[in-house]
Order: structure tokens, then sequence, then C-alpha cells
């Protein structure tokens, strides 16, 4: 089954697995096309529900780019669940293929359409009713912003509304009012003047024999209207509570259909617990979590299932405990038997950790048990505490849990009660034994983050320095805590500048002290140090060592590298910080610091290791990039006698790539690592050059141009530094290829020239090759075909010369592409024919590609169609496994072409239809040459 969901978070739902859709911005995308499945939606009016009246200028390729990740994902959706979902293009506009039952809105409609016709004592009624109130999770179109999704959320919610008071209704015609009370308190919190769910709510209590609480819920009401709208209640509200009060004892109101009246809970328990501590004021920026904790409390609600746990983790200060306090005051409604709080004190820097038996004795005097009456034994204690929730709806908070044993003798045994655990760790042995729902809470937005500083501050004093805000919201990296503490400091200096504690915080070695509240729980750095306190010895030094890793995230290799350990031992310790939440595996064997936590990790490095033991980490990690760096690139580009580099030091953990495949997806994952290494020099000089050398070709062929050029502009700075000659060449040759792509070809050629004296100069034959093959292709796009054709032959000399066989087929294709273009085609042929024998036998899967191409080229300029399509066919399967997507379309367009000229019409379309999507998702604009006359060709009419 495949489900499209927007009655909560928009998310894509496939055999009962969410697929992520991706951000803020991509969901609104698929909610607009959603909305309409079925239905064409022109290009503007997606536009305009995503942004609004004032899209910004790169509105229509952002589209086009979030059109096309949506239409893979949906393929993909579609053939896992061998279910319709497509996403077509029509008309200018966009058209989501699928069955209306597969969008949530859609059978939420027709689920209340079928309840409305059932006889009013047809239990298929409520059956129908529930199950639409059952498909919302939470807040419609959660966490997405802009007055169009405002528009349809509040048209659903009044949907629902009704939909919830046909719901009641039909529960009172079926004589069942007591099951209605929670649910309608809680949705008479959430719409506190709807008068529809205030009468039925009204009628329910006074069925079930709670007349004063009926009373008082009108009372309620009235006092809102009065304040909000200045309005009395309707009629059929007055006159309800007009009957109730002639009705008290004396039977005088009609009832619902009930057999017997049922006391209601709090009449059998005297005692209410209420221990949830104070909210948050301000509490902002969780709407997905909190739909999330919606969503799981709706799905288990009437289910004769064990008790509810939600295990809420994260790191130190992301605002767990806020969040968990938030929720089960929002839903106590839902909870008419009380709350039980209790702080576990489970990461407690004075080791005063609460034992189970403490807090089940404490939930036992909260729920009225005298004391003679309280079990010696622990076993005996829970015995008793969880049979006194038998029959209730209470919830449980236990807040700053370390582990799954300090929580387990304090869940409720009971249906209807709900556990809410909060921990640092991730607690994932109540999901395996328990069934506990995890919740991981990560930094807030920007946006959230915003928020949160006005709502403590105010929007004016917010709206009045908004470049001051940004450096705030950036310096606290998302963290709850940290904008607490700044937010208080600002406040307690009403006439203090916002810009100046901005750029107090900005300085780094100082953001931590800038970020202390003052109390033990609100200064930052001693929240981080209960958490790294708790670490093992091993776990505690990667946490600092990794300090002075450049980030944005590790390998598991790169990380035993700056440890100086094992990948096996470091994989341990690494789960271990992951557990405690000071570090996040964003990606499966790929970690990240929290950004106030690399920080403080920093502190602790710089404390506690000494200057040698730092700088032989560094080491440790840049052999293990160089080395490895340059075994992926040979893999990549088969070549001789690559620059050679200074053995690795012990525990340098360099890998070695096993094939191609390997090669590229090391490189696609450490890229942007090695080129934040490159940026920022750390007394590896050579190590930079060495790096830029190996990473040109890969970031060449992956379009990362503006990447190589400033990687460039750092190898050149470090071969100088160190006066070496061979690095200046590559650097020269890295600037020159760069500027050359991005279409400054003065200053490239400039660069080009000075790389091939000093090749000559070294006697680098390898070297000479590379930049006249450069310099081949740039000539030719300039317009000078000899002078190309003189670069290419050169360029086979000297790859001749230094014996490299996949230079060699390079440059025949070179000679081979120059000449057809010349009109010589057959010689074309005969230099690309051996082009390929070279590219296979060295290996090369990047050169046999692009040779590919040009003998589909040639074939299709003699007229031999179906070689061309072969050819193009063999080119675009290797394009693809190289992860060249631009030359992939280019070639489909071609293919399409040859199809087209032998005849092969439904083929030419296919492949120009793959063309289209990957330069959608390329995110080119229509009036790209690679998409000019590609709709032409896929609707049938002559290319321009």
């Amino acid at each position: 089954m495949v489900d499209v969901q927007l009655l909560g978070p928009v998310e894509l739902l496939v055999g009962g697995r969410v697929v992520e859709v991706g951000p803020p911005q991509r969901r609104t995308v698929m909610a607009a096309l959603a909305v309409d499945v079925g239905r064409p939606v022109a290009a503007d009016a997606v536009i305009e529900r995503v942004w609004g009246t004032h899209a910004p200028d790169g509105a229509r390729n952002a589209v086009h780019a979030h059109v096309a990740r949506i239409r893979r994902m949906c393929e993909q959706a579609a053939e896992t669940a061998r279910e319709p979902l497509r996403l077509v293009r029509r008309s200018g506009g966009y058209l989501l293929e699928a069955r209306p039952d597969q969008v949530d809105v859609y059978r939420f409609r027709h689920l209340i359409e079928q309840a409305r016709v059932a006889d009013r004592t047809n239990p298929a009624r409520v059956r129908l009713f529930g199950e639409a109130l059952g498909l919302w999770r939470g807040e419609p179109l959660s966490g997405l912003q802009g007055q169009w999704a405002a528009r349809m959320r509040e048209s659903w919610r009044r949907q629902h509304q009704d939909a919830a008071v046909g719901w009641a209704r039909a529960e009172l015609d079926l004589g069942d009012p007591a099951s209605v009370i929670g649910p309608l308190t809680g949705l008479l919190g959430e719409y506190p003047l709807a008068e529809p769910l205030a009468e039925v709510l009204m009628r329910a209590l006074h069925d079930t024999g709670r007349g004063a609480e009926a009373l008082d819920c009108y009372a309620a009401v009235r006092e809102r209207l009065a304040e909000e709208l200045g309005a009395d209640p309707g009629p059929a509200l007055r006159q309800l509570h007009q009957a109730i009060l002639r009705g008290q004892g004396s039977e005088a109101v009609p009832r619902s259909r009930l057999p017997a009246q049922r006391p209601s809970t709090a009449a059998r328990t005297p005692e209410l617990p209420a221990q949830l501590p104070m909210d948050v004021r301000g509490f902002t920026g969780r709407d997905e979590e909190l739909a999330r904790l919606g969503t799981i409390l709706t799905s288990t609600a009437g289910k004769s299932a064990a008790v509810v746990v939600s295990a809420v983790s994260g790191m130190a200060g992301v605002g767990k405990t806020a969040l968990a306090v938030h929720w089960a005051r929002r839903v106590r409604s839902a909870f008419p038997d009380g709350q039980l709080y209790v702080n576990l004190r489970g990461f407690d820097p004075q080791g005063t950790v609460v034992p189970s038996t403490e807090a089940v004795r404490g939930f036992l005097d909260a729920l009225g048990v005298r004391p003679e009456r309280v079990p010696q034994r622990l076993e005996a204690q829970v015995g008793l505490y969880r049979s006194l929730l038998a029959g209730r709806r209470v919830i449980v908070v236990l807040d700053n849990a370390r582990d799954e044993e300090q929580v387990r003798p304090l869940l409720p045994g009971a249906v209807g009660c709900m556990a809410l655990v909060t921990s640092r760790n991730r607690l994932t042995g109540l999901a395996v034994t328990e069934g506990a729902h995890l919740l991981a809470v990560d930094p807030l937005s920007r946006d959230a983050a915003r928020d949160v500083l006005a709502a403590r501050l105010g929007v004016e004093r917010v709206a009045a320095e908004p470049e001051a805000v940004v450096d705030i919201v950036v310096s606290c990296a998302g963290l709850p805590l940290a904008l607490a503490v700044v937010a208080a400091r600002a406040a307690g200096q009403p006439r203090r500048p916002l810009g100046a504690l901005a750029a107090e915080l900005r300085r780094a070695s100082g953001r931590l002290d800038a970020l202390d509240g003052g109390e033990e729980a609100s200064r930052v750095r001693a929240v981080f140090s209960w958490s790294y306190s708790a670490l093992s010895t091993g776990a505690a030094e990667v946490f600092r060592l990794l300090a002075l890793h450049p980030g944005p995230d590790v390998g598991e290799g790169a990380a035993a590298a700056v440890a100086g350990t094992s990948p096996e031992r470091v994989r341990k310790l690494l789960a271990e910080l992951v557990g405690g939440h000071l570090l996040v595996e964003h990606v499966p064997g790929r970690y990240a610091f929290h950004d106030l936590l690399r920080v403080y990790a920093m502190e602790l490095v710089t404390a506690h290791d000494d200057e040698r033991a730092r700088r032989t980490a560094l080491h440790r990690m840049m052999d293990h990039y160089l080395h490895t760096a340059r075994a992926a690139d040979v893999l990549v580009t088969p070549q001789p006698n690559p620059v050679a580099s200074p053995p690795p030091l012990p525990g340098a953990n360099t890998e070695e790539p096993a094939d191609y495949g390997e090669a590229l997806a090391w490189l696609v994952a450490e890229y942007p690592v090695l080129l934040r290494i490159v940026r920022h020099p750390s007394g590896f000089d050579g190590h930079v050059w060495r790096l830029v050398a190996a990473l040109t070709t890969f970031l060449d062929r992956h379009g990362h141009w503006e990447a190589l050029l400033a990687a460039g502009r750092g190898a050149l700075d470090a071969a100088r530094r160190e006066d070496d000659r061979t690095g200046r060449a590559d650097a020269h040759r890295a600037l020159g290829l760069a500027l050359d792509r991005l279409k400054h070809r003065g200053p490239a050629r400039e660069h080009y020239l000075r790389a091939l004296d000093l090749f000559a100069a070294l006697g680098s034959d390898v070297g000479q090759a590379r930049t006249h093959q450069h310099l081949s292709r740039m000539s030719g796009a300039e317009g000078s075909p000899q002078l190309a054709l003189e670069h290419a032959y050169r360029s086979l000399k000297h790859y001749r010369a230094a014996g490299d066989l996949a230079g060699q087929a390079a440059a025949l294709n070179h000679i081979g592409w120059r000449q057809t273009h010349l009109g010589d085609h057959l010689d074309a042929l005969a230099h690309c024919e051996r082009a390929l024998e070279l590219a296979r036998t060295a290996g090369d899967v990047d050169g046999q590609a692009h040779i590919s191409d040009s003998l589909g080229y040639i074939a299709h300029q003699l007229g031999r169609y179906q070689q061309a399509v072969d050819h193009y066919l063999q080119a675009a399967r290797l394009f693809h496994a190289t992860g060249e997507r631009h030359s992939e379309a280019a070639c489909l367009v071609c293919l399409g072409d040859s199809h087209h000229s032998a005849g092969q019409t439904g083929a030419a379309r296919e492949a120009w239809r793959r063309a289209l999507a990957l330069t959608d998702e390329l995110g080119l604009a229509d009036d790209d040459p690679l998409r000019t006359g590609l709709h032409d060709r896929v609707g049938g009419r002559p290319a321009p």
C-alpha cells in the first residue's frame, strides 16, 4: 500500500514504512500536488502555493529540482508496493497520478460522507467516523509555512471538528457517552470556541452523571466567547444549559440511550495527582515532535494494548524535558486520573541518581497510599503502584533517565496509561522489550530558534536587530538551553543592544562562558560535562580528539586514525558517544558534532591532551585522508606513476578501495571533509597540495568547479610555502581546469601555460599530457578545431612516453572527436575504436563511457543508426555507473535522436523522457541547452 499523508507531517508511506520526503520546501511541493491528485497543477500554481505571491527568482528551478526528486521517490514507491503512483509533466504543469484513496485527505472525506448517510442506529456509523478521525496524526501539513498551507490547515481543522462532533453524536445515539468525554475534552481545548463540541460534551457529561462538570463546561465556554468575541453562546447551547439546570435530579433532560450510567473515574479515585512541572514560557519550535507524540497517543487510543511507552532522547540541553512537560500538559485532559512526574537525575554531576525504590515510593505517596500500607520490598511496591493505576488513565513522565533498568519498575502496566521517558541515551532496550516508541529530539531550526528568542524577549526587540539575532541563533546552534541562557541575559539587560551580546558569542573561545546562566543546571559547559563524565576512558578520549577533525562529519576509518586505534574498537566507542548524544550518526557510518559540543570538546582536548598528542593525531588523520584519496584516484582514473607521498604514520588506518565503485563512493562521502582540510591548513602543506592533486579529476567530473577553484588556490599557497615545484605545477593545472569549466578562459590559459612550463622543467610527461588534453578541449570550445587537434596529438605523445594506457585512450578519443567535427569520420572512427581497446585494457570506466559516446556520434554521422544506438546505450550505462548525471542526460538525448533516425519512435521518446527527468533532477532551467527541444521531442514534435 502506498499512502500520501497530509493530515500531520507530510509523509509517503510505503508498505507501512515512512519514506522521508525531504526538507520543508519539498514537502510543500508534494502537498501542493497531492491536494489535487489526478488533476494537473500549473507550475505557477505550485510556485504560489510554496512561496506565495512573492516568489524568489530561482523558484521555478527549485520546483524543477524538487519535482525530480519526488518523481523518483514515487517511482521507487510504486515499484516496491506494486501500486500506481506517478508524477508526470502535463501542459506546463505537473500531475500526480494515483487513486484518490491513496491520499489521506480524500480518504478522510470519503469516510465522513459514508458515515453521514448511514442510519443513526447502525454501529458502522461510529466505526466510519472513528476510522476517519484516526487518519489525523497531529497538525495537518505540520512544519510547513506560508499562506496556502495555513489556509488548507484551517479548512481541514473545521472538517476535523465537524467529524468529531458527528462521531460523538453517533456514540451518544448508541448509548455510550462515557467513551467520548476524554477525546472531546481534549478537542475543546484545541477548539475552545467550538459550540457544537461543547454541546455534545455537556450532553455526554450529563448522561454519565457528571452534571456539575457539564455546567462548568458551559461557564468556561461562555467566558471564552465573551472575552474573545464579545458574544454569548448560541441558542442550542443556552437551551441545553437551561435544560440541565431544570433537570438536575429530576430526569428532565432527554438522555442518550444508555442502559446504565457509568460512574466517573474521578468518583472512584479521590486522589488525582498533578505533579507536572511548570510549562516553559514561550515554548515553540517543536511542531513535528509534538505531532509525532500525538500520533503515538491516538494510534493506541481505545485499543486493549499494553501501556504506551515513548522514549524521548537527545543531547544535553536540546529541550527534552521542556518538550515532554509541554506535551504532557497539553494532553492531560486525555488522562483525567492524573499526572505523575519524577526527575530521575540520571546524569547528575554529583552522582545522586534517584533509585527506583525512591521514585516508586514518591508515586505511591502521590496516589494517596498511607505510609503503613507501603510494602518494604521493591517488587511489592511496584505491584501496588501498578494495581492502583489499573482502570485509570494516568500519564507518567520519567525525566532524565540513565538507562532502561532505572525506568522499568516505574512503567505502569495498565491499559490506558502512558509513560513518557526522557534520556540522553537512546534506551533502545525499551523498544525491544516494552515496545516503546523512540523519538530523537534534534536541535532547533534557525526559524524556530528565532521564534524562541521572540517569545522570551518580545517580537519588537528581536525585529529591531535582525542581523544580531541571526548571529545569536547561529552561535547557539539550535540548542534550546543555550537560547534560554542568552535570552535570560538579554532580558536582564533590556537596554543593552543584542548586537553586543552577539559579538560576545561570536568569539568561539568564550562562547560557552557567554552561555553561562549562573546555576549548575543552566550552565551549558556543566550540562555537557555531566554526559562527558559518564563516558568510558576510551570514549572520552575519542570525544576530545575528534574536536581536531575539521568536519562536517567523520567516517569510522578517519575516526580510528584520529584516535590511533583500530576500526573495530573505534566503532564501539563511537556507538557509546552516539548513545550518550555527544555525537550524531546522521547517516550510517558517519558521525557529526553539535556545534556547541565541538566547542566543548575543543576545550577538553586543549586542556587534557598536550601539543605533541594533538599534533600526532592530526598527522595520522592527514595521512589517512591523503593515502586513501590517492588510492581512490588511481582506481577512478588509472595512472602508472601517481605522485609519491611520504609513508603514513602507524595507526593512520589508510584504506584501499577494492574497485571503481568503492573508490567513487569514498570520494563522494569524503570530499566535503577534504575541501575543509584544504581551505583550513594546519601546518601540513605537503598533504594539502597532494590532496588537491588527488581530488582534481573527481571534482571536475562531478561539476564541483567552484570548489575546485578554491581548492586549487589553497594548494598553490601550500606548495609555495613548501617551495615544491610539483605541487605548484599540479595546483596551476587544477586552477586552469576550474577556470576553464567556469568559462574564464583567459586566466585558465595562463594557469595551463604555467603548469606546462613547470611540468616540462620537472620532466613530467603525465603532467604535460593532461595539460595539453585540457587545452585541446578548451581550444575546441573556443572555435579553434585545428589548435584543439594539435594539443590532442601533443597529449598523445606525452602519454605514450609515460606509458599511461588510460591517458593514451583519452588522447585518441580527443583526436577522433576533433576529426569527426572536421568531417573526417572514418579516421575519427579508427582513432576512437583504438581508444576503446586501450581504455578497456587499462580498466578506465570513465574513459570507456566518453569513448562510447564519441563512437555513437560518429556512427550517427555515418548513417549507421543501429550502431549509434548500441554505442549510446553503453555510454549511458557507464555514465550512470560513474555518477556523471549531466553527461548521462546529454547521451540520452543523442540516443533518442539515433532511435528516431532508425525509425524506433517509441524507444526514442523513452530515451528523451529519461533525459528530461535527469535535467529536472539536475535543476536545469528550461532555456538550458540540454533541455532545449526536449519537450518537443517527447511530445512527438520536431526538435528546434
